[in-house]
């Protein structure tokens, strides 16, 4: 049987978005991992900063190198991050196991700084972030290949965009913000008959946003 454009037929038989084949790390992370709600705030900051990274690249690059990321940056722990000076910085483009591009090793220690401006004012990163979370009818009622391709970025990663860089962020804009939209379950954009469509919307309905006043709620994924 042929599959909608954008699904993929795995051996067993469960049909997957087509980015998530090919290699082992994309499976992993297309079935454990991406679109799954994420409410932890140094989980939110550690995403975005990976994507800011992406940004120019392939994913899989990242992904390959996530975890000399975490080692570099302090497990992506951001009042750690914040206090890295000039030294820091050269130090982090000296290590070969990350991406050394200069503006995004200070766009992330910038961000670190601004993620604690954030939380100061809006209780949270996670409900900063969950704050532009897209209701029903701003959705596409199919998200299907055609649809995804079409759409790089929305109004609400736009307005997040302009939002985190009131705040002070860098290297986050609209596209990235999506991407981190994505990955972190605010929308659902797994294909329309992908086996990961349901579990995620299961997650999603079950999740209680997190307010300005939680602090953020516990991640449902590690």
């Amino acid at each position: 049987m042929n599959q909608p454009p954008g699904l993929r037929q795995r051996a067993d038989g469960a049909p997957a978005c087509w980015w998530g084949e090919g290699h082992d790390d994309y499976e992993a992370y297309h079935d454990t991992e991406w679109g799954m709600p994420v409410v932890a705030d140094i989980r939110l900051y550690e995403k975005m900063c990976l994507e800011g990274f992406q940004s120019g690249l392939s994913w899989l690059t990242i992904l390959r190198k996530r975890e000399n990321f975490r080692a570099a940056f302090s497990g992506f722990d951001f009042e750690a991050v914040a206090r890295f000076g000039g030294a820091d910085v050269e130090r982090l483009l000296g290590d070969a196991g990350i991406v050394r591009h200069r503006g995004k090793i200070e766009a992330t220690i910038n961000n670190a700084r601004a993620a604690l401006d954030t939380i100061e004012t809006h209780g949270s990163l996670a409900a900063f972030f969950w704050s532009f979370e897209p209701g029903p009818d701003d959705r596409p009622s199919l998200i299907d290949y055609a649809t995804l391709s079409s759409m790089p970025k929305t109004p609400e990663s736009t307005a997040l965009s302009k939002g985190l860089r009131k705040l002070g962020w860098r290297f986050v804009g609209p596209t990235t913000c999506y991407a981190l939209m994505q990955a972190s379950g605010i929308v659902n954009d797994h294909l329309e008959g992908c086996h990961r469509r349901p579990a995620i919307e299961a997650a999603r309905l079950a999740l209680i946003r997190p307010g300005a006043a939680s602090g953020g709620e516990t991640a449902v994924h590690p």
